[in-house]
């Protein structure tokens, strides 16, 4: 009959295993898995890092304090993932370690330490404890170079998505506002050449999608403007196609569309990663974060600089109100999450973000606004 402390170094052995295999499956989650696949222990390490900063938050009197403040949220978060694994990783081998043979779990700690840094100051001799050493060596420089090969797509990926924000300020101003571009457009170029812009746009949310949701840390990193977000910008470009094709009297343009819908659909796939609530088939007479006033007040300023508008104001809105209703919760719940900046129709009216370490299937229920 097997001794208890025998049972007691193979329950050790076989826990030690699973926490090193979690980990190391968290990194794959994180780094390595080309699609959307949220992992436990990364969301407890941004949750933990987010609890710290909304504590520091609570100093920050202006908008631009928290901005500098938030913008470090996502870096440190990120660099806050290593040293988390690298502790798992230890404990798990220092399990494994003791487990084997070695006398104390003090020794098999500083086993364990000397193989995951590589530093070979614990002199090991037998077989099983060299092999343990071995791959436990492995997996530490595993780790670092998944984070090193990270960074480097990571910004690519953050340098697309900020040139498209950076070049909207030109046509949409600083807030972005879908009524101003719509009036820039007219002013400079004609609406005509407003297909261009969604094209342009359709193809920017297809790349959001992919990036934002394999590498979900960047929906939290901040743009080199204090002013501009990729949310706000992407709430007034989706806005300006939704009131050119409801409201603004020109030829039916498939092209916005098509923005629209790629628009919507990129962000309710963000918002599926971090289990945001929304309809998935809204009815286009359901209630949105907009109200008529506000509506008639944009076609007033539209109509003030000379765009054309359809003279059935009652059912441009209803028009209006079926395209916003596809994006209009997500939007601001992402707006919410992301502490955009303020801008008109989006972050203006955003929904609070409470942060849970439970991760839950989304739901279709009401947001609550700020």
């Amino acid at each position: 009959m097997p001794s208890l402390d025998f049972l007691a170094r193979l329950i050790a052995f076989f826990a030690g295993a699973i926490l090193v295999g979690v980990t190391l499956l968290s990194a794959i989650r994180t780094f390595v898995l080309p699609r959307a696949a949220p992992d436990p222990l990364t969301r407890i390490v941004f949750l933990s890092v987010r609890r710290a900063f909304d504590v520091r938050l609570k100093w920050a009197r202006t908008f631009l304090e928290r901005d500098r403040v938030m913008a470090l949220y996502a870096p440190i978060s990120l660099l806050a993932l290593l040293p988390t694994w690298y502790a798992l990783v230890l404990l798990g081998y220092t399990a494994m370690f003791w487990a084997t043979g070695v006398e104390s779990l003090y020794d098999a700690f500083r086993d364990s330490g000397s193989s995951l840094l590589t530093l070979g100051f614990a002199p090991i001799n037998d077989l099983p404890q060299t092999i343990l050493a071995f791959t436990e060596a492995m997996f530490g420089l595993l780790l670092v170079a998944l984070l090193i090969a990270y960074l480097p797509t990571m910004y690519a990926a953050f340098s697309r998505r900020e040139t498209a924000v950076t070049l909207l300020e030109v046509r949409a101003d600083s807030p972005p506002s879908a009524v101003e571009m719509i009036l820039r457009f007219h002013r400079i170029h004609g609406l005509e050449r407003l297909s261009e812009l969604w094209q342009t746009w359709e193809a920017w949310f297809a790349d959001v999608e992919e990036s934002h949701t394999s590498l979900p840390a960047l929906a939290f990193f901040r743009s080199p403007q204090p002013d501009h977000s990729w949310i706000t910008a992407a709430g007034a470009v989706l806005d300006g196609a939704s009131l050119v094709l409801s409201s603004v009297d020109v030829p039916f343009d498939a092209r916005a569309a098509l923005c629209v819908r790629a628009g919507y659909i990129a962000l309710r796939r963000v918002a599926d990663f971090f289990s945001f609530p929304y309809d998935p088939d809204p009815k286009p007479d359901d209630p949105i974060s907009l109200s008529r006033d506000e509506y008639d007040t944009a076609c007033e300023r539209l109509a003030a600089g000379g765009v054309p508008l359809k003279p059935d104001r009652d059912r441009a809105w209803r028009d209006f109100a079926g395209w916003r209703v596809n994006y209009d919760p997500v939007l601001l719940a992402l707006a919410g999450l992301t502490m955009a900046p303020e801008a008109p129709w989006s972050s203006d009216r955003a929904v609070r973000y409470r942060p849970s370490f439970i991760m839950r299937r989304r739901q279709s229920k009401p947001l609550r606004r700020l």
